[in-house]
């Protein structure tokens, strides 16, 4: 698969207090990390529309970024804003899962 990084604006430069801030923790192209990508780019697109901002970053290749974020699992999907920052550990295939840890509501 093609570089699946993408170069997002970070989040320190959010000036839209409403935007989900969003940033996806991956290790290289493994299939969960592949899955966890298209999955939240699926739901990011469908239920924040242009309302979020989202950084991807492989610890492979960014490792500094991953510094000082207490990373304990991969793929790792940190919510920084709005609200309290929040964690979802897994692929992002429960779409219910992953809305209500972004404050959203479920869907039936």
């Amino acid at each position: 698969m093609a570089n699946i990084e993408k170069d997002f604006t970070d989040y320190e430069g959010n000036t839209e207090a409403s935007a989900y801030v969003l940033r996806l923790f991956i290790t290289g192209a493994s299939p969960n990390s592949i899955r966890a990508v298209e999955n939240l780019n699926i739901l990011c697109e469908k239920y924040l529309r242009s309302n979020y901002e989202l950084k991807i970053v492989d610890i492979h290749q960014q490792p500094e970024l991953a510094q000082g974020e207490d990373i304990i699992a991969l793929p790792l999907l940190i919510k920084k804003a709005p609200g309290t920052e929040r964690r979802m550990i897994g692929d992002m295939s429960d779409t219910n899962k992953v809305l209500k840890g972004l404050g959203l509501p479920e869907i039936s």
